[in-house]
């Protein structure tokens, strides 16, 4: 019977994590590699990138970057072919990458809409498949972990988050989560979701600052997301301590879904 230490081991196991140059991304990329994978991570400026390797260096966190807008899908297949020449596989996938956009339904622009479901689910779907077919499907082997949000669980108040577009994605990667989940089930691939409550982080900065009162009010605990809280969940669903557990979302939040 192997030992928790085991089972959470990542040693040799090789993780592709998006939009991890910064926020919960970068996160996510601490945390797999100090359990010993062998770190990927993709975003869009290629500066970001070097800030976050280096960063990754002084906590003798081997990285490999490359740059790549998801929104180019035809870049997809390419981005992971470059992936896998490197590393052969992909064992771990953590779909971060996202955008919002506040306004009011009635005032929301069309193209806004599109970005934000483009980036936030489907390409989420063409580089889950991607990573599939390529890597995990073949070596029947995979963790897919989506990061979804708290907006994805709850219809928000519209004072506090205008973002119609953010929270329908967050809900459709939800289920998303659950359908892949079943369909992928026989393939040894688990997929799983993480819903972030109020973490401090770029994209929530103006949130924070307009409402926190409000957000402190609605959260049990009283207080934000740490940066070092989202570690444990996601160590939990890339390793081997959660072989049994798919199609899971778990809300990571000081209580604020539940009220």
């Amino acid at each position: 019977m192997k030992k928790i230490s085991e089972l959470i081991n990542l040693e040799n196991k090789v993780a592709l994590i998006t939009g991890g140059s910064r926020g919960l991304g970068f996160q996510f990329a601490e945390a797999l590699g100090e359990l010993g994978a062998k770190v990927v991570i993709t975003a869009r400026k290629e500066h970001e990138l070097s800030d976050a390797k280096n960063k990754l260096s002084e906590q003798s966190i081997d990285s490999e970057t490359f740059t790549n807008d998801l929104q180019n899908f035809d870049q997809i297949p390419e981005l992971i072919k470059k992936i896998l020449d490197k590393f052969s596989k992909i064992d771990i996938l953590v779909n971060n990458a996202g955008a919002a956009w506040g306004a009011p339904a009635e005032n929301h622009p069309d193209e806004a809409w599109d970005k934000v479901m483009n980036l936030n689910l489907n390409s989420v779907f063409r580089l889950s498949k991607e990573v599939a077919v390529s890597s995990m499907i073949p070596n029947q082997y995979g963790k897919i972990i989506n990061i979804a949000s708290i907006a994805g669980l709850v219809g928000t108040n519209p004072d506090f988050m205008p973002t119609i577009s953010y929270n329908t994605s967050k809900g459709g990667l939800i289920n998303f989560t659950k359908s892949l989940a079943a369909e992928w089930a026989k393939y040894k691939i688990t997929v799983n979701a993480i819903a972030p409550g109020v973490f401090p982080s770029k994209m929530s900065t103006g949130m924070i600052d307009r409402s926190h009162d409000y957000i402190l009010n609605q959260t049990p605990m009283r207080r934000l997301g740490e940066d070092f809280e989202l570690k444990g969940t996601v160590a939990l669903l890339a390793s081997d301590l959660s072989t049994y557990i798919t199609g899971q979302t778990i809300p990571v939040d000081g209580g604020f879904s539940i009220i």
